[in-house]
């Protein structure tokens, strides 16, 4: 929903967002522009939310959690301000999750394995 997406965004406040794999935003008017044309284009409709942890503040709080967007797990970082009474984004930043297999250690030189 392009329209609520725009709402959440704050309109006075300095805004950034970090899409995966993209550069960074720093212009509302470009922010929007690309959420327009994630939501307009062939991403998946199905989109999960998960582990959630809030860290709140008087007059700014941010929210770490995962997304799961198709086969894509993310990490996901947003940072809220009060503007004009309201919780508004100032920042987005979401990156994949990668999942380090555990190399197992190389034996000490001179050792038979």
């Amino acid at each position: 929903d392009f329209g609520a997406m725009d709402d959440v965004w704050a309109r006075t406040a300095p805004v950034s967002c970090v899409h995966p794999g993209w550069g960074a935003l720093s212009e509302r008017d470009e922010i929007m522009l690309s959420w327009r044309a994630i939501l307009a284009g062939d991403a998946p409709t199905e989109l999960e939310f998960g582990s959630a942890e809030v860290y709140p503040g008087a007059d700014m709080a941010y929210v770490v959690c995962t997304e799961t967007i198709g086969e894509a797990q993310l990490v996901a970082t947003n940072v809220f301000v009060r503007e004009e009474g309201d919780w508004k984004i100032v920042h987005h930043h979401a990156g994949p999750v990668v999942r380090r297999v555990r190399k197992e250690p190389d034996p000490k030189p001179g050792l038979a394995n």
